[in-house]
């Protein structure tokens, strides 16, 4: 029978080389635009934490970058905590919420559809974290045409 004869992995341990940068660092152009729209229930998947880490990576780039919640994408910028608005409850409960709220914190701009809010999911514009701006469901095609228009880089999500 064959032994292992290689020591068990040790906290610490390397299993890929994380310095090597195969592409160029890109950086956006003076004025250049980015949006990340999000179709997607928050906590089904980890895509909500992802493409907010992207937008704020797109952020610091140099994009003037935007988010979109629309859908059940408005689940993501809903206040939340247990037991009070805030408090989370166990770690990474509030990951989606700090990212939001960094991300904005840092410049960038998050739109979340009224539509969604109220008739899907039952919510208010008091629901939402703070700084996130409430549109028509209207105003949710013409942001990703006004995007377009600008020749902006567009990184659509859906998943359901």
């Amino acid at each position: 029978m064959p032994t292992v004869t290689k020591a068990p992995h040790q906290k610490g341990d390397f299993f890929v080389d994380y310095e090597q940068k195969v592409f160029e660092d890109v950086k956006a152009d003076p004025g250049e635009k980015a949006l990340v729209t999000f179709h997607t229930v928050a906590f089904e998947g980890s895509i909500g934490l992802v493409n907010m880490l992207q937008a704020t990576r797109l952020q610091r780039k140099g994009f003037e970058t935007s988010v979109l919640l629309y859908g059940p994408g408005v689940t993501l910028g809903i206040q939340r905590g247990f037991p009070t608005l805030g408090d989370e409850a166990f770690p990474g409960h509030m990951a989606v919420n700090n990212q939001i709220e960094k991300f904005m914190k840092e410049g960038g701009k998050v739109y979340a559809c009224r539509f969604a809010l109220q008739a899907l999911y039952g919510h208010g514009e008091p629901s939402l974290i703070p700084g996130i701006t409430p549109i028509a469901p209207q105003d949710v095609l013409d942001i990703m045409l006004l995007h377009r228009k600008d020749n902006a880089f567009i990184l659509d999500t859906w998943t359901l």
